[in-house]
């Protein structure tokens, strides 16, 4: 930074290309300090009101719109491969109940035997369903929060994970695992004691 008197001996102000920065006062907002700031260069241009601007002004808060349009499409592509991610979880965890119905047929059998109800038997499952699901989504959560450090680094800017997003993540796990596993849950539940005893 030079003080400008001083640059007018380096520079010829009429071939440069300056830069100016200016911030609003506490209150003002960013469209009437962009009409203000084109007022005034327009006046030290000397332009007409028929001739169009020879400058140019930016704002940061339409460079963030522009980042956060550009995001749109990021969103969307994420959403759906996140989507198909959770369909495929969601037959990979009806799978593996269907395996554990089948491997604790006479546990099952035993439990009901000695008076254990539908809904019990029921709650059981759906909430194994549900652990390994949030299981699943904690350690998915540990892999973006690396993530989330190592971008921090040359991004130059703070990448972490809201709040909200960590408490959808988790709703979202624990309403996959109930419907992964409300089908085998519901035929362990149904099934006859003395049948799942005999291990059929």
């Amino acid at each position: 930074m030079l003080p400008y008197k001083f640059c007018k001996t380096i520079f010829d102000e009429t071939n440069s290309n300056p830069i100016l920065i200016a911030k609003g006062k506490e209150g003002v907002t960013a469209s009437a300090l962009t009409d203000e700031l084109k007022g005034i260069m327009r006046q030290i241009r000397r332009l007409s009101p028929t001739q169009e601007d020879n400058f140019s002004l930016n704002s940061v808060e339409a460079f963030s719109k522009a980042i956060s349009e550009s995001f749109v499409m990021i969103n969307v592509v994420g959403s759906i491969i996140g989507g198909i991610s959770l369909i495929v979880g969601m037959f990979g965890i009806a799978n593996i109940m269907f395996v554990t119905v089948r491997e604790r047929t006479n546990v099952i059998g035993l439990k009901k035997a000695i008076g254990a109800k539908k809904s019990s038997i029921l709650f059981e499952f759906l909430m194994e369903a549900a652990l390994l699901c949030i299981i699943g989504g904690a350690i998915g959560l540990f892999f973006v929060y690396i993530l989330t450090l190592i971008l921090s680094g040359p991004l130059k800017f703070p990448v972490y994970i809201s709040p909200p997003m960590l408490v959808t993540t988790i709703i979202i796990c624990l309403t996959v695992g109930i419907l992964s596993g409300i089908i085998p849950a519901a035929q362990a539940a149904k099934m006859d004691p003395v049948a799942a005893i005999r291990g059929k």
